[in-house]
């Protein structure tokens, strides 16, 4: 598999030039995964939206799309642009992958629809609703509990850390099933999950070190007799008796709750506050309209896309444009650049209360789409209601730092002060 290194990372992103041999393809041979890009991925974006709707990537000799109507289509089309190869740089065609594959998001229809059923049903937002008002209650205390440290009317805090990480890890959980000890490998677990997407690069290397213990863990978790009773794993096993899925397909769901379903969500809460932060206005005028919450978070969400990029494999010679992806071959498509596309969005780059975010790729789209999206979204309302109620002024108290990943736009620092009503 191609690596890739930090010196390697700092190539120009040179003008596209036609490769010889695939038609004519613009080539750019900047590296997607170097740290520059993924400190800050928007210069490199707005060259492949501008380059072409393929683009050719030699570095890994992978196609590439960052338009959203490409990107969108791609994701709609998964009988040309199939997941089960992967949705990582590996073809699961010709390498073993380091886990069994989800049953979600790395399979295709027949294999795909009963899990998908099962899940969509159980993490519905009607069957939410049930855990909305401990949520909102966990909410307002965690953020009460914060208030308490602050110094006359100002709170400064890590909004990464005490906020986006701390919510997720404190209430999904529970919702699971999972009991209170281990739950600190949670976040590395999905961390190396969303690296390992990418090329076997440092930030591989650096999870690879802790993930055989992890993955114990996690494993783990997913049996019927480590669930707590009136979880979403329960429920899981409950649709293994009744012959909805099999009892071997139980646990991989179990794992793909906590492998997607908290890096993502935490990432996304992240994403907001920092919106909030960056465009205070904006947050004055959700003080104004709290029935604009979900847009809120939807906006950030497309602002920010906590999930980058995502591959699929072509199933047949697909035509795009002038250019021919030829059967078998890996495409990387770019969410976070289909999200700013100024060809879909006015004004991307700006975070916008008034726009309306529907539509955006942030979670996917298709049959793929993510499945556990109602629950980041009451994760993140709730979140909001509490702060709401609290904040009158959020602002950034220090320079906040990423966190490098394959897949993610992540953080690993948000220092922020808020002003208290």
């Amino acid at each position: 598999m191609a690596t890739s290194n930090p010196e390697a990372a700092r190539l120009p992103l040179e003008a596209s030039e036609p490769l010889g041999g695939l038609g004519g393809v613009p080539t750019i041979g900047a590296d997607p995964f170097g740290h520059d890009i993924l400190e800050d991925p928007s210069e490199f974006h707005e060259q492949l939206r501008g380059a072409g709707r393929v683009v050719y990537l030699p570095r890994y000799d992978v196609f590439a799309m960052g338009r959203y109507a490409d990107v969108r289509a791609a994701l709609v089309d998964w009988q040309s642009f199939q997941s089960a190869a992967g949705v990582g740089l590996s073809n699961f065609k010709y390498e073993k992958p380091w886990r069994p594959p989800s049953l979600l998001l790395e399979t295709d229809p027949p294999h795909h629809d009963a899990p998908r059923v099962v899940l969509s049903s159980i993490l519905s937002a009607r069957a939410l609703r049930k855990l909305r008002d401990g949520w909102m209650a966990d909410a307002e205390q965690l953020v009460g509990d914060l208030a308490e440290r602050a110094t006359g009317k100002v709170l400064e805090i890590d909004g990464y850390a005490d906020l986006a990480a701390a919510f997720p890890i404190r209430v999904f959980p529970d919702a699971v099933g999972i009991g209170q000890e281990g739950r600190e490998n949670l976040l590395p677990y999905g961390d190396h999950l969303f690296n390992a997407f990418g090329p076997s690069n440092d930030l591989v290397q650096k999870g690879a070190e802790r993930i055989g213990d992890i993955s114990t863990w996690v494993n783990a978790q997913c049996a019927r007799d480590a669930l707590t009773a009136g979880g979403f794993g329960e429920a899981i096993w409950a649709a293994a008796d009744r012959g909805d899925i099999t009892h071997e397909q139980a646990p991989l769901m179990v794992r793909s709750l906590l492998s997607a379903g908290v890096d993502t969500t935490v990432h996304g809460i992240a994403a907001v506050l920092h919106a909030f932060a960056s465009h205070p206005h904006e947050w004055d005028a959700l003080r104004g309209d709290r029935d604009r919450i979900r847009v809120a978070f939807d906006e950030a969400v497309r602002w920010e896309s906590p999930v980058q990029t995502f591959f699929r494999t072509a199933t047949t010679d697909v035509q795009i444009g002038e250019v021919t992806i030829p059967e078998g071959r890996k495409i990387l498509m770019f969410l976070g650049a289909a999200n700013r596309d100024p060809r879909r969005w006015d004004n991307p780059d700006v975070y916008d209360l008034a726009r309306d975010p529907s539509g955006h790729v942030g979670f996917g789209m298709g049959i793929h789409q993510c499945v556990g999206q109602h629950v980041a979204r009451l994760e993140a309302e709730a979140l909001l209601h509490a702060l709401l109620d609290r904040v009158c002024r959020i602002e950034i108290a220090q320079t906040p730092e990423r966190h490098h990943n394959n897949t993610l736009r992540a953080w690993k620092s948000i220092p922020l002060r808020f002003h208290l009503s």
